[in-house]
């Protein structure tokens, strides 16, 4: 394997990892500039920019290739017309030396600009027009290699009036002007620009800001279901890892969210459908933000990023948003049961789970944007194959430790033992560790079985264990509470919905 080091191609994935910690380990010496007009509404331009100080000779930037979705998209195809002068004013030259970089001579200060379309709409792109701007930066900022690590300071001009400016980084001095203490965080806070309706709350000591602009919603009932899923999850892992907490809304068409450090945008038909986006998204900024595979650390912009661990990163979070939300009230339980019958549904559906293991889909995730890909005899989702591992191991956790202990306990083990100190966990065998560390048991063949293989997931045997019956009708499964449960059975059942962990009464 390649990697790019200022332009260069270095040979082996540890060259690559060994430069990219030495570059994030640089402490700020400077501050880097950007400036990003919103004047070319009619022409989906944003007109960008970049001024680097302390040049010496020579001055390499890059766009990323990929952000938001493991997709290599290579944003750099949508920069146009990028030049650069010094702080003279003087023309500098400007050489692209592949599909992603370009070498600047020149010393000083250097201020480069370009334009960049974007007219993409939903929170995995980026998009300008006469009713708003969204930025995911990563697509619309290019950054020095080197020099990843330094302060930025970043400024929105050509802002209608009308508009306000919604993102979870620091205001600076003057309006609609921002700070980030590197290039990683600045592109970890996407900016929503238009005609919103913003408001905020505190929930069980979390300082939450909502801003949200479209149709079918109602702000006293957004208010209300985030409180819900906010003081949920926050109690869960006792822990509240922010200062202040952005929920970024459209609603009306499009769907889906993307998970950030200190905000999410979500884009979803209406307020009420986006109770289950909402608590995905929000238990994101435990599992994957800070509870973090070290295989995705630290970030490379430059291509592929290979992990085993999506599994659990999205699956098991989408496992949290489905607990979340019957352990609040947002949905019943009879909902519960019919949505877990449904991913069991899913993936019985798909041919590929005979072959495919969930961290090989895990891996596979960067096909994706392929629709070969995608159809039920190639793959299957880590997503939906994760959230069953999510359910499956919380009831056998509580099985082993007769309901004193669950997968809350991992959750909260992981972010204890490696969120809190900075440190990542070693995908999948990170991941067995700690629930072998909560429960003092092996579950050595359990991943073995069926998260490195490909064993059919025992529903019935498990699921039974938490007084449930899978019951076959054709070819669909339905989920039942069996009418005489014992003792445990009841007791991990209500676990599993209640989200407790009580053990028999003594």
């Amino acid at each position: 394997m390649f990697t790019r080091v200022n332009g260069v191609r270095l040979l082996g994935g540890m060259a690559r990892a060994l430069f990219l910690v030495l570059i994030l380990a640089v402490s700020s010496s400077a501050t880097i500039r950007y400036t990003v007009s919103l004047a070319d509404r009619e022409g989906h331009m944003f007109g960008v920019e970049m001024t680097v100080p302390g040049v010496r000779g020579e001055l390499l930037v890059q766009m990323p290739a990929w952000n938001a979705l493991y997709q290599v998209r290579d944003f750099a195809h949508r920069v146009q017309n990028l030049r650069a002068e010094d702080g003279n004013a003087r023309a500098l030259s400007v050489t692209k030396l592949d599909k992603l970089t370009w070498r600047i001579t020149g010393a000083g200060e250097v201020t480069i600009r370009y334009a960049v379309l974007w007219d993409d709409r939903g929170p995995f792109a980026s998009q300008l027009d006469n009713e708003h701007a969204f930025l995911n930066l990563a697509m619309v900022l290019v950054y020095v290699p080197s020099r990843r690590g330094e302060d930025i300071h970043l400024a929105l001009a050509e802002v209608p009036e009308r508009w306000s400016v919604a993102t979870a980084m620091r205001p600076a001095t003057g309006t609609h002007t921002f700070t980030a203490p590197n290039y990683d965080v600045l592109v970890d806070s996407p900016i929503r620009a238009g005609e919103m309706e913003i408001f905020s709350f505190e929930e069980n000591g979390a300082r939450i800001r909502v801003a949200a602009t479209g149709t079918n919603w109602n702000a006293g009932d957004l208010e209300a279901m985030l409180r819900k899923i906010v003081g949920y999850q926050t109690k869960l892992m006792a822990d509240v890892p922010f200062e202040e907490f952005l929920f970024i809304y459209h609603f009306g068409r499009g769907g889906g969210g993307m998970e950030h450090a200190d905000s999410t945008a979500i884009w979803s038909g209406s307020g009420e459908r986006s109770a289950g986006v909402s608590a995905h998204e929000f238990f994101h900024l435990w599992n994957v933000k800070r509870i973090r595979p070290k295989s995705l650390e630290p970030v490379d912009y430059t291509g592929e990023q290979y992990t085993r661990a999506l599994w659990f990163a999205e699956g098991v979070t989408s496992t949290y948003a489905s607990f979340t939300q019957v352990r609040t009230g947002l949905i019943t339980e009879r909902r519960f049961y019919d949505d877990l019958a449904r991913q069991i549904n899913s993936l019985q559906s798909r041919p590929a789970r005979q072959w495919q293991s969930v961290e090989q889909a895990s891996l596979d995730a960067w096909y994706e944007k392929y629709d070969l890909h995608r159809r039920p005899e190639n793959s299957i989702s880590y997503y939906n194959k994760g959230q069953l591992l999510g359910v499956l191991l919380d009831v056998l956790i509580r099985d082993v430790t007769d309901n004193r202990r669950s997968l809350d306990d991992v959750l909260r083990d992981l972010n204890e033992r490696y969120a809190k100190r900075g440190l990542w966990y070693e995908d999948s065998e990170g991941i067995r560790e700690s629930v072998e560390r909560v429960t003092g048991q092996s579950f050595e063949s359990f991943f073995r079985r069926y998260v490195a293989g490909t064993e059919e997931l025992p529903y019935a045997d498990v699921l039974g264990r938490a007084g449930l019956e899978v019951g076959t009708g054709g070819e669909r499964v339905s989920i039942e509470e069996m009418p005489r449960p014992t003792d445990k059975q009841r007791r991990i059942r209500d676990g599993l919905l209640q989200g407790t962990n009580q053990g028999p009464a003594n």
